[in-house]
């Protein structure tokens, strides 16, 4: 009997043991997390990987990387979701190539208790993820408006803009920066939710550019056909005034045309450098994918969540002005400050 007792007390320490172990074992089991961007070509993307792998080194957090064969794979993006679920992944970042579409599977992961953090694109409706990392996209887009105006000064009333846009209007990045700048250059809005509903004249038109250099010199091409007068142009991010600098040079106005844009870039501010962008707000990708591994490593932890920017509904990575143009009224820094800070 005694015997017995004893031979159940070991039975009952050793289960103790192995299950301290496992305990232990389970403890020391890294965080796992996954990055989910547009592409892996984009030079924005590749230094918002850097950011995310960096602070997953320095954090020891387990990160595995995923992207779109280009803009607008949503599939892709689903099936990288999928991934992490199975994986056991406590976080995922997402820049979203759809944001309304990826919405179902963005639940899903939250059903299992992942953390899903937006980086730079808001989904569609933006509580669709438990955080938004972001640039002020309208802010953004604002900036560089209101720079536009004070350059132009009373010419401003006789703009004639080329508004060169992502993709077709939707809630997302390309909505808040276009709508960003004609408030900023003072043109009254119709619904902010899209681009192209404006009834202002001095508006020529809006093209798609899918956000690179052929996009963009093929719709300054298409606008320049509609107005040859056009004297300033928008442009969704960096390449894509790129391509509008060569359609305009190819119809010898690129210097009597002011381009503006978003981005900051290492390409794009050498852009504003050269004369090329008369003026750029920077974002800044390696800050939010930074802060975004933090904030799953902190949730892993201990469950919390990342909270918005007070009175905004994001957490606001910021944004600057970049020209060598400076404007009254309008806050900047050089495009040699501007090469300190870029990417890509």
């Amino acid at each position: 009997m005694k015997n017995t007792v004893k031979s159940a007390f070991r039975l009952s320490i050793a289960a103790s043991v192995l299950a301290l172990a496992a305990g232990a074992a389970q403890a020391q089991e890294p965080v796992k997390a996954c990055l989910i961007t547009k592409t892996d070509t984009n030079p924005f993307f590749v230094k918002m990987k850097e950011g995310a792998q960096a602070k997953a080194e320095e954090l020891g957090v387990e990160l595995k990387s995923y992207a779109g064969q280009v803009d607008g794979d949503n599939e892709a993006q689903v099936a990288a979701i999928e991934a992490c679920i199975a994986d056991g992944a406590q976080g995922i970042l997402i820049t979203a190539s759809d944001t309304a579409a990826i919405v179902d599977s963005v639940q899903e992961a939250r059903d299992a208790g992942i953390l899903v953090i937006a980086l730079d694109t808001p989904l569609d409706p933006i509580d669709a993820a438990d955080a938004t990392f972001a640039t002020d996209n309208f802010k953004a887009g604002e900036l560089i408006g209101q720079w536009a105006a004070a350059k132009m000064g009373d010419e401003a009333a006789n703009a004639k803009i080329a508004m060169l846009d992502l993709a077709i209007s939707q809630p997302s990045v390309d909505v808040l920066r276009d709508q960003g700048f004609l408030s900023g250059f003072g043109i009254e809005l119709g619904d902010e939710n899209k681009w192209g509903d404006e009834e202002d004249p001095r508006i020529v038109g809006n093209e798609v550019t899918a956000g690179n250099e052929e996009g963009g010199l093929t719709a300054m091409e298409a606008l320049l056909a509609q107005d040859p007068d056009v004297n300033l142009v928008y442009t969704i991010n960096e390449p894509a005034a790129a391509g509008a600098y060569e359609a305009l040079k190819a119809v010898g106005r690129e210097n009597d045309v002011t381009i503006v844009s978003v981005d900051g870039g290492c390409p794009g501010v050498q852009n504003v450098a050269d004369g090329i962008i008369g003026a750029t707000s920077q974002q800044y990708p390696l800050d939010m994918a930074s802060l975004g591994i933090e904030a799953i490593a902190t949730f892993a932890a201990d469950g919390t969540k990342p909270a918005p920017t007070e009175g905004k509904d994001f957490f606001d990575t910021g944004v600057r002005l970049i020209t060598d143009e400076p404007v009254d009224g309008v806050e900047s820094i050089s495009s040699a400050e501007g090469l300190e800070l870029c990417w890509g």
